[in-house]
Order: structure tokens, then C-alpha cells, then sequence
């Protein structure tokens, strides 16, 4: 009979934990190329979302006047020129699936850009770092200043780190509910303490995701909390440019001083002088040098922190850079390097984009701004009138998405000989029924039809037309004309 040896705790403690504690990260302020695309990104991203609910679009009188508006009252989105209501979500459900498809784009041709250079995430920690380094100084300073004790000054640093943060993260979650109201006007209701108790809610919990993610998650956010490094992982390939350390290059490491002495003996030595300054500007801590990590957000500011000092030794720079697996084993057997932005799976995905962006504009400009909804009554289907003819009733919701009154007209085809009536206001009649809708408005009627009966039918289709007298729009929608 085997025996089960349960560890002392010796050894246990032996074998080291089973999670490793979380360390502090302290990235280092770089500049360098890809920090300069960094800094500019953030300015557009961050300019794009606080500014954006204050652009003002003329849609006409009693129209809103926010260019982009989530009007939730009166169930409308407001983009520009266009104007969504909830029976075109189809539209929403295409803008995802192009953004998926972008991302998998995105991701096929230089992996996780999306991480490194426009995630929420990223962009509000950088700008949280930013802030971090002006009040407390660069990594070096900050770790000092970590491991000391408290003073009065260094109080006031911490007091004046936060309350930036907080500003910051207090106006995320303003600038938020600005795209759900007219912001100069809730911006003015905010300050008088008027505006409606939800606003000032959502911002509360705006502002304190923010104050925490930025402020203090941060790369956390990425390594665990985040799918998108799992699902990236198994959609890219070995074609795919990821920031990588080329080892083929790099390795075997040694200082500056023992490189040149190794040289000169005619020594093997890589370039990399361990100088760990890739380490010190990472946002998550990791050492590129170790391969391709699920940590790795591939911002590229290793790439200018590797530069500087391949510059500074007069050494070729990108020792890191961004490059596919393929070019690392051309390298080893002295063959040029290849790159493969266009190939199959950047072609499908393209394809698909262009295909649903098409559909989705197409759907767009041809769009009529009236509609028509029919529902038939259930109880009772139909009804015998006293000389023979078939009577059934509907519902007709009809949708007038223009920002003025228009005069429209019903008329039904599939039944022989049909009259009309718009309960509450004609009578029944051979006529066609004229119906004022509002602006942008929908309206409700309540649509008894009569024919003659057909005996050899069950049931014919019917469709109900609706047409705009002034403009000649038309809309139409099919139900049955069922006989008893």
C-alpha cells in the first residue's frame, strides 16, 4: 500500500508560494519614437471624449443640438447627421462587429496595438503616470521616497498626487454623462447642484473606477482582469510584428566593459549589455528579454528605452523592435528578414470590414425616414358582417422620422373591394385615409379593414402602404386578411 507524504513546513516554505506577491511597478519616463506616438494619441483620445459632447449640430427647430447625444427619454441616438432610433439597433450590432473585426486586424498585423496605444486603460494610466512623475519625480525618486519615511513634504506630495487624480477621474465621469444630456446645460445644473440625482450617481461611480484603475490597479488590469491578451494569443501567427527582443542578436549578455574586452579576444558576446533599462520604462514590470509574455501590452516604450542606449554605445539601434517569429529563424541562418502585412487573414479580415461597413452605409443612405409597423388583432380574428362581408382589425404603429409634421395616406392591396377605417377619425370609407403625423413621433391607429369574402381561401396576404402625400415617401409592412 503506497503511503501519502504530506511536506513539513519546511519544506514547504521551501518550495516558495504558491501565487507570487504583487510588486510595485515604477516605469521610468523614456522618450524616444513610439513615446511620442503615445503622447499624441492620448491628446486626441482624451481631447476626442471631454470635447466631444460640447460640438454643437443644427437638426432645425425643437431638434437637440449636441452633435453626439444618447437621447434615453426619447429613445433616440444622435450622431451628427445621423439620428438612430431603437428599431434600427442592427446599426449598433454592425459597429461592433466591424470594431471585433478592426481589433482582429489590428492584431494579425502588429499584435496588441490596441493595448499599448488606445485602450481606456492605457491612455488614463499614462496620464495617471504623468501626473505621478511631475508631483513626485522619476522612478528612482519615487522608490526612495516609497521606502522613507513620511515627512510634512512628502504629505503634501502625496495630497497633491491624489487630488489631481481625483480631479481627473471627476471629470471622466462628468464628461460621461455629458453625452446623455445637453452638456452646457447640465454642466450648469451640476455646478447649481440642479441636475438630476443619477448624474451626479453615475459620476460617483465613474469616478471612483477610474481614481482606482488608473490610480492604482493599472497593470493589474491588463494581466488579470482584461480577456483580450487570451483571446489575442490564439488569433495571431508568426507573421504577426510583436515587440520582440532579438536574442539572435542580444545574446550572449554581458556588461559594456567585459563586451569590448570579450571582442577583442575574438570572444562571441551579443549587444545587450544588461542594462535592464527595458525593465525600468515598463508599464507592467516584465523583462522583454524573457520572450513573449502574457504581460507584455507591447507599447513599444522599451523599443526607445533600448534605442537611446544602443545609441549611446554606438551600437546598432532596435535591438528590441517590432518583428515576427519568422525573421528570428531567418537571422540565425544568415537570411534577409521578410515581412507579411498582406496576406490571407489581413485580406479576410479587410474583406469583412469593407463588406459590413458597405452594408451597413448602404442601409444608411437608402433608409427611409418613415415606417410602418402592423400587428393583426387576436380576439376576434375576423368577423361576418350582416351583408356578408369580412371584417378584420390591426394595430398600426407608424414611425415618422422627420423633424417636421408630414400628411400621409393608407391604402391596403390583396383583398378585393377594401374599406378602410381609422377608428376615431372617419368613418368607413372607399377613401384613402389621410393621417397628420408628428415630427418624429411615433403614432398609433387603430385600422379596421372590410372585404369581400373569399370562400376558397383561408387566409390572403394584405399589405398595408403608407405614403407621404407631400414628399411621395412610401412604407409598407404585410399581414393576412383572414376569412371565418
Amino acid at each position: 500500500m503506497n503511503k501519502i507524504v504530506v511536506p513539513s513546513n519546511a519544506e514547504a516554505d521551501q518550495e516558495g508560494p504558491l501565487y507570487e506577491a504583487h510588486k510595485k511597478v515604477y516605469p521610468q519616463a523614456v522618450s524616444g519614437t513610439f513615446r511620442s506616438i503615445k503622447w499624441k494619441l492620448m491628446a486626441i483620445c482624451l481631447g476626442i471624449y471631454y470635447l466631444l459632447p460640447f460640438v454643437r449640430w443644427n437638426r432645425g427647430a425643437g431638434a437637440p443640438s449636441q452633435a453626439v447625444l444618447v437621447d434615453l427619454p426619447n429613445s433616440r441616438f444622435y450622431f451628427f447627421f445621423i439620428e438612430l432610433w431603437p428599431q434600427e439597433v442592427y446599426y449598433f450590432t454592425g459597429l461592433l462587429i466591424v470594431a471585433a473585426l478592426t481589433l482582429f486586424l489590428m492584431n494579425a498585423i502588429g499584435g496588441r496595438i490596441w493595448c499599448g496605444y488606445l485602450c481606456p486603460q492605457t491612455v488614463w494610466t499614462d496620464l495617471f503616470y504623468a501626473v505621478e512623475r511631475l508631483v513626485e519625480g522619476d522612478r528612482r525618486t519615487r522608490m526612495k521616497k516609497d521606502a522613507a519615511d513620511i515627512t510634512l513634504q512628502r504629505f503634501f506630495e502625496i495630497a497633491a498626487k491624489h487630488s489631481i487624480w481625483l480631479m481627473i477621474a471627476w471629470w471622466t465621469g462628468g464628461a460621461w454623462v455629458l453625452y446623455f444630456n445637453d452638456a452646457p446645460t447640465l454642466v450648469g445644473q451640476l455646478l447649481t447642484f440642479k441636475a438630476p440625482m443619477i448624474a451626479y450617481v453615475w459620476i460617483a461611480i465613474l469616478t471612483f473606477t477610474t481614481y482606482v484603475l488608473a490610480g492604482f490597479m493599472r497593470e493589474q488590469v491588463c494581466v488579470y482582469m482584461c480577456p483580450w491578451p487570451r483571446i489575442q494569443a490564439a488569433l495571431t501567427d508568426e507573421w504577426a510584428l510583436n515587440v520582440t527582443y532579438k536574442y539572435d542578436r542580444g545574446e550572449k549578455r554581458t556588461s559594456l566593459k567585459k563586451a569590448r574586452d570579450l571582442r577583442a579576444l575574438g570572444e562571441p558576446v551579443g549587444d545587450c549589455i544588461d542594462c535592464y533599462q527595458c525593465v525600468a520604462v515598463c508599464p507592467t514590470g516584465i523583462d522583454i528579454r524573457d520572450g513573449a509574455q502574457l504581460a507584455c501590452i507591447q507599447c513599444g516604450l522599451c523599443i526607445d528605452a533600448c534605442d537611446t542606449v544602443m545609441t549611446k554605445i554606438g551600437m546598432p539601434t532596435r535591438l528590441i523592435g517590432y518583428d515576427n517569429d519568422i525573421n528570428i529563424q531567418r537571422r540565425k541562418v544568415g537570411k534577409p528578414e521578410v515581412y507579411r502585412l498582406i496576406r490571407p487573414r489581413t485580406i479576410a479580415y479587410s474583406a469583412l470590414i469593407a463588406g459590413v461597413g458597405a452594408i451597413m452605409l448602404y442601409a444608411l443612405l437608402t433608409r427611409t425616414l418613415l415606417d410602418v409597423n402592423v400587428l393583426h388583432d387576436r380576439n376576434p380574428v375576423a368577423v361576418r358582417l350582416s351583408d356578408g362581408s369580412i371584417w378584420n382589425g390591426y394595430t398600426l404603429r407608424l414611425l415618422n422620422k422627420r423633424a417636421s409634421d408630414r400628411t400621409v395616406v393608407i391604402d391596403v392591396d390583396g383583398v378585393s373591394s377594401p374599406a378602410i377605417h381609422v377608428v376615431g377619425i372617419d368613418a368607413i370609407t372607399q377613401d384613402r385615409p389621410a393621417i397628420v403625423l408628428g415630427r418624429d413621433q411615433t403614432t398609433e391607429l387603430r385600422v379596421l379593414v372590410t372585404a369581400a369574402p373569399d370562400e376558397n381561401q383561408k387566409s390572403v396576404p394584405l399589405k398595408f402602404r403608407i405614403t407621404d402625400i407631400g414628399l411621395g415617401e412610401i412604407a409598407s409592412a404585410t399581414d393576412n386578411f383572414v376569412m371565418p
